[in-house]
């Protein structure tokens, strides 16, 4: 296997060595202009750990569970993988290869939108991942079992992608194609991330000629993007509901002395029959949606109720705004 300085040989030879320190220089100066975080604070050193354990468990989770199955996941890890399959090169260190001129190239075009923590967290990621590699070798954790791998897989990634993206980091990679390509075109980002993590899955096909291959790699995305909503959002049982009924004082009083809840009327008028309506928006938790839902139908069985799952609540009586954003 080639290692770290025979692969910085290699790149040499193809590059003069300034040529590929200039735009680590370059990056690394202008992603310190963006920083806002006053330094050694404790939002600091709250930001940057999440950093350093988010791009450590993300390595871990192509180490012991991705790598191994030749799983590709999308991203320049999809393409990277498959590389290393072909060639023999060192995951970690050909991803930042990669990440290095993509983020050159969406300086360009998008703006210096990519901060110091950016360039941080690919580059973490890459040291720990070929560190890991060195230290555990090419053996899966789980011997036999590629679906428990990729679901593991998934998992540690999206709780790794998800610790960088609450750090207020991006991820960079092929998200940033997506990004120009989404400028140019209008096209929905998510919708194009998607189409490029593919087209990368069935590069793998491809390569491996094996239709396990992009199964177990949507199964990767698709848990590692539910993981990283998680990671952001946290986890909410609460429920948003749109109350229309004729008894809305009744409801009100219920909820506002018996729930200790509030809510805002908002005033409509019904499409059939033109009549003013009284429409009250209120969260409530799942243990109180049962007893509202109980009372109303006791009061006004003909009332009719639109009920959400909430996944974020910020305000009073739940969540705090300003720690999310300070924190």
């Amino acid at each position: 296997m080639i290692n770290a300085q025979q692969w910085l040989a290699l790149c040499s030879n193809q590059i003069s060595l300034q040529t590929f320190v200039k735009p680590i220089l370059k990056i690394t100066f202008m992603a310190f202009s963006l920083i806002k975080e006053k330094p050694f604070t404790r939002k600091w050193f709250f930001s940057y750990s999440l950093i350093i354990l988010g791009s450590f468990i993300l390595a871990a989770g192509f180490v012991l569970f991705i790598t191994p199955y030749k799983i590709v996941p999308g991203g320049v890890y999809g393409i990277s993988i498959v590389l290393h399959y072909m060639f023999n090169t060192p995951v970690g260190l050909v991803a930042l290869c990669f990440d290095i001129p993509l983020t050159l190239i969406g300086m360009k075009f998008l703006g210096p939108r990519f901060g110091f923590k950016t360039v941080l967290g690919f580059s973490l990621t890459a040291l720990f991942t070929d560190s890991l590699t060195y230290l555990w070798g090419f053996q899966p954790l789980v011997v036999g079992d590629a679906l428990l791998s990729s679901i593991f897989g998934g998992v540690l990634a999206g709780v790794g992608l998800g610790l960088i993206f609450k750090s207020k980091a991006t991820s960079g990679g092929s998200d940033i194609v997506a990004m120009i390509i989404s400028k140019y075109t209008r096209l929905p980002l998510g919708m194009l991330m998607i189409y490029v993590d593919s087209v990368i899955v069935l590069v793998g096909l491809v390569v491996f000629r094996d239709w396990k291959i992009p199964l177990y790699s949507w199964i990767v995305i698709f848990i590692t993007g539910k993981v990283i909503d998680v990671v952001l959002q946290g986890v909410s049982y609460d429920k948003s509901l749109f109350i229309i009924s004729d008894k809305h004082e009744e409801i009100r009083d219920k909820i506002l002395n018996n729930l200790d809840r509030g809510g805002t009327y908002i005033d409509g008028h019904g499409m059939y029959n033109m009549a003013d309506k009284r429409i009250i928006f209120t969260v409530v938790s799942r243990r109180e949606l049962a007893l509202l839902e109980e009372y109303i139908h006791d009061i006004d069985p003909k009332a009719f109720l639109t009920v959400t799952d909430a996944t974020e609540i910020l305000g009073e009586g739940f969540g705090s705004l300003k720690e999310k954003v300070t924190s």
